[in-house]
């Protein structure tokens, strides 16, 4: 009896001696340790929303412009990330408090303890965020954008447009100082690259015989997307790197507090989506009177844009709420770009521009330290710059090297005009 009572009360001091060290937490470096591998993992599933990015858009350009699709998305990631070290990050982070823009420097490491992660890890996944917003301009614009073109865009978005407006509330700037709310980037990131695309799309003009004599979009033939499976699979990977993105912007993953609301962030990242597909598929079959596939899928992408802006403080319930109301925004929304004659290959507009601000303004529902008035200042003041912004660099552009592939290069496709690779051939 004597012994097995020393091995309960061991066993007890056992547990009593976890509890009292989880209750104190970790120490810096396991936090440390532990907040750097958050930055890491949920960078590489950001990563992999390029390849998301990649094959949605090659699934809905026509078969001829599909090499193309591949070598903009790579060129765009590689071009990118180097401007973002030489340039972007500095000018994003490296601003006064209540400032406006950062310095134009190159970035350097200063990890140390105290930081509570590696610089390293956070320039590697804030350097994907910038990658994810030139990819939504790429599909935007496909099909009739000269390809150095938009490489040479993409450089300036994600060297200087997007850093600036970023450091205005990420990097502690003005609208942080305001109390502008936007956890993830619904607007910082998606509205970001909707603006820009909505620059580009109306410079460049429709596709030839895109819209019929009435003004109505010509759907199938010779514009059908080339693989609807393509799509489905791109959205699946976006929607799995889109836990990475909302998750990984909590920042930390070092407490007891931060893996609990990462768990909740996975989960109303996951319902929101959701609500997307269910809005885009009834409003689709009531409207339409067919169930559109393409409208589910972006409906899905719709949803994850509106959550982004808040994805931990809404129940569960409100965050389905959330995902239904940006699905039907994106439908709507698609609907309006067509009526507006505005040619929008992959819906980039609906989904990141319009659900973006959607998502961004109903932040004060579930975050009582946000107000409606300073979201509003923040969605006008983004769109507004980023847009007037990349109007005027794709004009000098345009005017300086130009901009537009010729009507016989449309025709031809873009894979034989700008690449010389044909993505899809009939051998014998």
């Amino acid at each position: 009896m004597f012994k097995n009572s020393l091995f309960f009360l061991s066993i007890l001091s056992f547990f009593l001696l976890l509890s009292s060290y989880a209750r104190a937490g970790v120490d810096a470096e396991v936090s440390y340790i532990l907040n750097t591998f958050s930055f890491l993992v949920c960078g590489f599933l950001v990563m992999w929303m390029a390849a998301g990015f990649l094959f949605l858009e090659s699934g809905l350009v026509t078969t001829k412009s599909v090499s193309t699709i591949a070598a903009k998305n790579i060129g765009k990631f590689a071009i990118v990330s180097v401007v973002f070290y030489f340039i972007g990050y500095n000018l994003g982070y490296d601003i006064p408090e209540g400032g406006f823009i950062g310095s134009l420097s190159i970035w350097s490491d200063s990890s140390a303890l105290e930081t509570g992660y590696s610089d390293a890890s956070d320039w590697f996944f804030q350097a994907l965020f910038v990658c994810a917003t030139a990819s939504i301009v790429s599909g935007a614009v496909a099909e009739r954008i000269k390809i150095w073109p938009f490489f040479l865009f993409s450089a300036i978005l994600g060297g200087f447009i997007y850093p600036i407006q970023m450091s205005w509330e990420w990097g502690g700037g003005w609208l942080d100082a305001l109390g502008f709310s936007d956890f993830a980037g619904s607007t910082l990131v998606h509205a970001c690259g909707g603006s820009a695309a909505l620059a580009g799309v109306i410079i460049l003009g429709p596709r030839i015989g895109r819209f019929s004599p009435t003004g109505e979009p010509v759907n199938m033939a010779p514009f059908a997307p080339s693989s609807i499976p393509l799509v489905a699979l791109g959205t699946f990977i976006l929607w799995m790197g889109w836990f990475g993105f909302n998750g990984g912007s909590q920042l930390a993953l070092g407490s007891f507090e931060d893996a609990t609301a990462m768990s909740k962030i996975f989960m109303n990242t996951q319902l929101a989506a959701c609500g997307g597909v269910i809005a885009g598929a009834v409003i689709s079959r009531l409207v339409g009177g067919k169930t559109d596939v393409v409208m589910m899928l972006n409906g899905a992408l719709a949803g994850l844009v509106s959550i982004t802006a808040e994805p931990l403080m809404p129940s569960p319930i409100l965050s389905i709420c959330i995902g239904l109301v940006g699905g039907a925004i994106m439908y709507y929304g698609t609907s309006f770009l067509n009526y507006l004659k505005l040619d929008d290959v992959v819906g980039a507009i609906p989904v990141h521009m319009f659900a973006g601000i959607f998502g961004t303004m109903i932040v004060p529902l579930s975050n009582p330290d946000a107000s409606f008035g300073v979201q509003l200042i923040g969605v006008l003041s983004v769109c507004v710059f980023v847009f007037v912004t990349s109007y005027i660099v794709i004009s000098i552009i345009k005017s300086i090297i130009g901009l537009r592939i010729s009507e016989e290069a449309e025709k031809l496709g873009t894979d034989k005009a700008e690449v010389g690779v044909v993505a899809y051939s009939i051998r014998d």
